[in-house]
């Protein structure tokens, strides 16, 4: 299916996920960080005053030419995109659904709606077996899938269970957080299309993460099945899919059954010691031998500021509770202020080139939830301050990481479009993110 992208020198740092684990020798960050009385605003915000933003309309002129790049990627027989893996795949299909949403009529000359029909189709009849390497200084992850047959011949037949459970029926494999993407993405479908299949396997997809909880560090749930790391990025899907299906009309569960989960969810987040002194979640939790749980002072990943923040909107939407939104917004503040360029362009920490084949996707997915925040929140005294991020990110991405012969878009979003790797459908889709969010708060 596709290749794992090359990762130099970090694949001689890195450990193939089932012998991986979090380093315990890292010093113990406070719980809860967002209880603190810390002001929302910084002294050192780096966003800047002067916004040279387009206007609704060329923004949406902008991401439907990026759109058209994106599908030169796009294999109809797979229902994927070439170039990326699994996991950024549905973040390609989230991404045109966000576009879909704010923009039906062009959405619709591009065919996008056959887009989502067609990968719900072809994508589950991919059958792979997903491996993931984490980089053990960080917890960067490279995800790569092969061919099941292949799999179980190399490892034998004491993995012929798991290789089994394996392949993507249903958009279910053994990572918990690849199958909250795809919910997502699929929930995100069905707000635009209203297939009820499209909402039936979010439910499904939900279940089966559901079954990846338990009480070690005092809840949430597993990276994976293998059950040896809880981190970030896994509990935040976890949180946003259960808020998510709160709020839509036509679930085969209450409402009330996903509210509850997601606010024990939110509650076990704020207090697991993921989140530092800076107000940003650090990768995961070490279990040590005592059977405590510290944070084990990873890198903060951009995705893992940004998928918090549309599981806040959804619940604080579902709740009332406006406090949600408070806390949401110091973790956006913090993400802003912390993680850009003294220009104000979000930046990873892996660019220009080392960011594997998932790290590329990562920025665009807190942009895509900062958008949802701004858009929850009119009157917030940060949200001025948001909105601007997301309009110089935005006009960043088109004027300085864009390949002006073919609207290709690199993972350097000041450019230029070509630094650290070429363009694919990962930093493509990625990008694409932060032009929506401009699209809809512009």
């Amino acid at each position: 299916m596709v290749n794992p992208q090359h990762l130099g020198s970090v694949a001689a740092r890195a450990l193939v996920y089932f012998s991986a684990r979090p380093s315990s020798n890292t010093q113990a960050l406070s719980n809860n960080p967002l209880n603190s009385t810390q002001s929302l605003s910084s002294s050192n915000n780096t966003v800047g005053s002067q916004i040279l933003a387009a206007d609704k309309a060329t923004y949406s002129q902008n991401t439907a030419s990026a759109v058209t790049a994106l599908q030169g990627w796009y294999n109809k027989d797979t229902g994927l995109w070439k170039t990326t893996g699994w996991w950024n795949a549905a973040n390609c299909l989230q991404v045109l659904m966000d576009f879909t949403l704010y923009d039906r009529a062009r959405s619709d000359s591009l065919g996008l709606r056959s887009v989502a029909s067609n990968t719900f189709t072809q994508a589950q009849q991919n059958t792979a077996m997903a491996n993931k390497v984490m980089q053990v200084d960080t917890g960067l992850v490279v995800s790569s899938y092969e061919p099941l047959l292949n799999g179980m011949a190399k490892r034998g037949k004491e993995f012929q269970r798991l290789a089994k459970r394996q392949g993507f029926g249903g958009f279910i494999n053994d990572f918990y957080d690849d199958e909250g993407w795809w919910a997502l993405a699929w929930i995100r479908s069905y707000d635009n299309y209203k297939d009820p299949g499209h909402l039936d396997i979010a439910e499904n997809i939900f279940e089966d993460m559901r079954q990846g909880g338990d009480n070690t560090c005092g809840g949430g749930i597993w990276w994976s099945k293998e059950r040896k790391y809880k981190n970030a990025i896994a509990n935040q899907l976890y949180l946003a899919v259960a808020a998510s299906l709160s709020n839509r009309s036509g679930t085969k569960k209450s409402s009330s059954y996903y509210r509850d989960i997601a606010v024990k969810q939110w509650a076990w987040l704020k207090g697991s010691g993921m989140i530092n002194s800076d107000n940003l979640f650090n990768d995961g939790l070490t279990i040590n031998a005592n059977g405590s749980c510290t944070n084990n002072g990873m890198q903060t990943w951009t995705y893992n500021q940004g998928v918090v923040l549309g599981g806040l909107v959804e619940l604080s939407s579902q709740t009332g509770d406006k406090t949600l939104i408070d806390d949401a917004y110091r973790i956006a503040t913090a993400a802003v202020t912390k993680m850009t360029t003294s220009s104000g362009i979000l930046k990873e920490s892996c660019e220009p080139g080392n960011c594997g084949g998932d790290g590329p996707q990562f920025k665009g997915v807190l942009a895509r939830n900062i958008r949802q925040l701004i858009l929850a929140a009119d009157s917030h005294a940060n949200r001025a301050m948001l909105r601007d991020f997301i309009l110089r990110n935005a006009d960043s991405v088109w004027a300085k990481d864009r390949n002006p012969a073919n609207n290709q878009l690199g993972i350097v979003w000041s450019g230029p479009y070509n630094a650290g790797k070429e363009p694919g459908a990962d930093t493509q889709s990625s990008a694409m993110d932060v032009l929506v969010a401009a699209m809809a708060v512009a």
